[in-house]
């Protein structure tokens, strides 16, 4: 498997195969296939999370604006096949990153990225009191649990799949969901 990368100046930063300033990256290592007894408690945190009174589809857009700040590649193909699939708009996926300034997104949708964003990029101050706010008005405590749960696992497979290199482009939606049941 292999993907290909470049960095800003379009040179080779020190990694092992290149051609002409564009750099390729081999998979390290297939997770899922040699670490399938590990990941077995996190596709378990999945099945608990598919009966999770949280809709699915806002688990997704959840999932997705995640993996756009990690920059998780194969997770960001996954996501946004699985919101297509799931009958989210093209609009509403290409605005996700810039969901402040856009009339797409619902106050509950909104809620459930802010606290996304603050959860995945902890600043200083960690957890604002207006984001964890802004969340209670949308959802019950079970519910900010369970959409606390999602964002912490989809982080740590975004890290996993960044680490691995994780080839994108071959999933297709639904692909993990009898993993996870």
């Amino acid at each position: 498997m292999v993907m290909i990368v470049m960095n800003s100046e379009g040179r080779n930063k020190g990694l092992e195969n290149s051609y002409k300033g564009v750099l390729i990256m081999e998979q390290r290592i297939n997770a899922i296939e040699k670490g399938a007894d590990a990941l077995k408690a996190m596709l378990g945190i999945g099945a608990y999370l598919a009966k999770s009174p949280l809709e699915k589809n806002l688990q997704q857009l959840v999932e997705y604006r995640v993996s756009q700040i990690n920059g998780c590649a194969y997770c960001l193909d996954m996501h946004s096949k699985d919101l297509r699939h799931g009958g989210d708009t093209e609009q509403r996926i290409y605005t996700v990153a810039a969901w402040r300034e856009t009339p797409f997104f619902t106050d509950r949708e909104r809620a459930a990225l802010a606290w996304a964003e603050a959860i995945t990029v902890l600043g200083e101050d960690h957890v604002s009191d207006e984001v964890y706010e802004e969340a209670r008005k949308q959802f019950s405590e079970q519910e900010l649990i369970d959409l606390t749960l999602a964002i912490a696992v989809v982080n740590a497979w975004n890290r996993l799949n960044i680490a691995f290199r994780t080839e994108a482009g071959g999933y297709q939606p639904g692909q993990w969901t009898a993993a996870a049941a």
